[in-house]
């Protein structure tokens, strides 16, 4: 269930230690030909995201700040389900902790 911001705009939100800020890219509703595929189609949330965001890092055990791994227009795969939902109007965010994503898309 996504939480319902309060604030208008996602460039005031600020992640914390080692968050991702992450927008996953929305599933095409029709095909090329103009076939519109059903919601049902369309429903499980693609693996990839673009960062919107992202915290300084986390402090290791000698407590040194370790950067998070990707920067924010990185595009990154992430597991099929997880991270934090945050809405803001009719656009959904995700918070994921750096080690959850799976991977950074280099193109």
């Amino acid at each position: 269930m996504a939480a319902q911001a309060t604030f208008k705009s996602i460039k005031s939100l600020v992640p914390l230690l080692d968050r991702v800020l992450v927008q996953r890219f929305k599933a095409d509703t029709k095909t090329a030909s103009g076939i519109f595929l059903p919601t049902s189609a369309t429903n499980a949330p693609l693996p990839e995201a673009t960062v919107i965001a992202v915290g300084p890092g986390a402090p290791n055990k000698e407590g040194a700040i370790v950067p998070t791994s990707v920067k924010a227009g990185d595009r990154v795969l992430l597991p099929g389900w997880g991270g934090n939902s945050i809405k803001v109007g009719e656009d959904e965010f995700f918070l994921f902790k750096d080690s959850e994503i799976l991977a950074k898309i280099q193109e």
